[in-house]
């Protein structure tokens, strides 16, 4: 019964998401005008945050571990590689994904309470959902962001479910229809 009820709820993300483009080319995508990354946070051991949470103090979150410090460098290399020209990061307020931001190394990181996750209390979820939707659809031609943020918001944008350092390249039109563009996955580590 379960399964059943996974594969209702995958056709309708499918039916009522956003549309989906077949890029070949992750890369080639998020160097085209007009597309912009969002990134789940690096390798955090662990779901949720601990029942003493509380935003701006990072010992009572879920953190990255040395893996995702060492996923989110390499992210920030490769993306130089490929000759991605972001011109604004903007991450959640969690301390995992602020941290990935910084470590991507594209300079200073904008704090986007919007990208802040959603996994605990999911009445926020359509405002923050449109909030990100306005943000991009507000940014100029010549503007390239990497959203950094959580799979739930990711997942309520896009109807896909990234791994943690994956990036999709989605575009937003000017009556705020999300497309996915590609996806480009973590960094392999060794």
């Amino acid at each position: 019964m379960r399964r059943f009820q996974s594969m209702v709820c995958g056709l309708f993300l499918l039916w009522a998401g956003p549309t989906v483009a077949h890029a070949a080319d992750g890369w080639l995508a998020l160097r085209a005008p007009g597309t912009h990354a969002l990134m789940r946070h690096a390798q955090a051991p662990g779901t949720g945050d601990p029942d003493d949470f509380r935003l701006g103090d990072c010992t009572t979150q879920r953190n990255l571990d040395e893996i995702g410090r060492t996923q989110a460098r390499a992210a920030g290399a490769t993306i130089r590689a490929n000759n991605v020209h972001l011109t604004l990061v903007l991450a959640s307020q969690w301390c995992r994904a602020m941290e990935t931001a910084r470590l991507l190394g594209f300079g200073p990181v904008e704090e986007a309470p919007q990208l802040n996750s959603f996994f605990a209390d999911r009445s926020t979820r359509a405002s923050q959902t449109e909030a990100i939707v306005a943000r991009l659809q507000s940014a100029p031609p010549t503007e390239k962001l990497m959203l950094v943020t959580h799979q739930v918001n990711i997942t309520a944008l896009t109807g896909i479910v990234p791994r943690s350092g994956e990036i999709t390249v989605i575009s937003v039109s000017a009556e705020g229809i999300v497309t996915v563009e590609g996806r480009i996955a973590a960094p392999a580590l060794r």
